[in-house]
């Protein structure tokens, strides 16, 4: 019986895809409206004999399309009834603003300008560490150092560069 589906299916696809989309309007969810008709009907075979499959199927899909109407509809006049258009319009975008991404701009660079101030060893110990991910242990054998040095050189840069953007947010 699964194979008479298969085939009935195969035969029908377009037309319920058709029937599907006349209703929906939307592609992607006549898509998946019609698959889904696809395994309830096969599960519907599964349970007791469906005499007339390809009936089956266009009444499914008919009626999996209209439920997504009616899901659609009541999830749009609850979500605009819930707030006023006031309300709406004042919602924070989840992006940050202009002056925000400004002012991060400049920390940023305030950052740079801190850290190319310190010496090329130091510079190097951050952008090791903290940039490639590297350990104490490996930046030290690379720069042929002794790790307490490589932890205070770091230690010092970091908290150089901290004190920096700390005078710049006091500003």
């Amino acid at each position: 019986m699964s194979v008479l589906l298969n085939n009935v299916f195969l035969l029908q696809r377009h037309s319920l895809l058709g029937a599907a989309f006349r209703i929906i309007r939307d592609r992607q969810t006549a898509e998946d409206v019609t698959q889904e008709a696809y395994l309830r009907t096969r599960r519907a075979i599964d349970t007791g004999p469906v005499t007339h499959i390809e009936a089956f199927l266009h009444q499914t899909v008919r009626n999996l399309s209209l439920d997504h109407l009616r899901r659609r509809k009541v999830r749009g006049e609850i979500e605009a009834g819930a707030l006023p258009t006031v309300e709406l319009e004042n919602i924070p975008a989840d992006t940050p603003s202009l002056e925000h991404a400004m002012i991060e701009r400049e920390r940023l660079r305030r950052f740079q300008a801190a850290l190319a101030g310190l010496p090329e060893r130091a510079q190097t110990v951050v952008r090791l560490s903290r940039v490639e991910g590297w350990t104490n242990a490996r930046i030290a054998a690379h720069l042929g150092i002794a790790e307490r040095t490589v932890f205070n050189d770091l230690k010092l840069a970091l908290a150089h560069c901290r004190d920096v953007l700390i005078r710049f947010d006091r500003a």
